[in-house]
């Protein structure tokens, strides 16, 4: 990606004109216009000055340069190996620590539970895949079956147990910063 299509889409993405840009960043509309249609380059302390205008630096700006990975195989996924009994999880997507998600692929096996998380950062949101759960949220049970969901913050203690004595439950179950 060019640099002019980036500082365009980081504009857009703060919900400023040009214009508005342009002003906080000590430079013409005109100028901002041009270094998007990639007509111009700027020198690095006026890049600094727009990048500073749209809550980011140099750093972070060039970071991420590289091509955005889209796609996530099945293959790919990354088991987590110390759940409770019953309990099988895989991490859908590599490099979670940049992400502001962290979706899980959950199964549980009749009866099984995940280990209660206490207080955290952040908001939790679950699809139910396959079966039945319930989940805890300070020690409130809330039921769901196959096609219903949750959200919730996670300000509070938290788990999910598959009250099923013969069938599984499938979960997507989404951690988001």
């Amino acid at each position: 990606m060019e640099i002019g299509e980036k500082l365009r889409r980081l504009r857009l993405s703060r919900g400023l004109t040009q214009e508005e840009l342009a002003t906080r960043a000590d430079v013409t509309r005109s100028f901002i216009s041009q270094l998007e249609t990639n007509k111009t380059s700027p020198s690095i302390e006026t890049l600094e000055k727009i990048l500073r205008a749209l809550g980011s630096d140099l750093k972070h700006f060039f970071a991420d340069y590289q091509e955005e990975k889209v796609v996530f195989k099945k293959e790919e996924r990354i088991p987590i190996y110390d759940e409770p009994e019953g309990v099988h999880s895989e991490i859908l997507i590599s490099d979670v620590e940049t992400k502001k998600i962290d979706p899980l692929f959950v199964v549980l096996d009749p009866e099984a539970q995940t280990d209660e998380e206490g207080y955290h950062e952040g908001a939790e949101f679950g699809f139910v895949i396959e079966g039945r759960v319930e989940l805890w949220l300070d020690g409130v049970k809330h039921k769901l079956e196959k096609g219903d969901c949750f959200y919730y913050r996670a300000d509070k203690k938290h788990m999910l147990r598959n009250p099923d004595k013969k069938r599984r439950a499938v979960i997507l179950w989404i951690g988001i910063d």
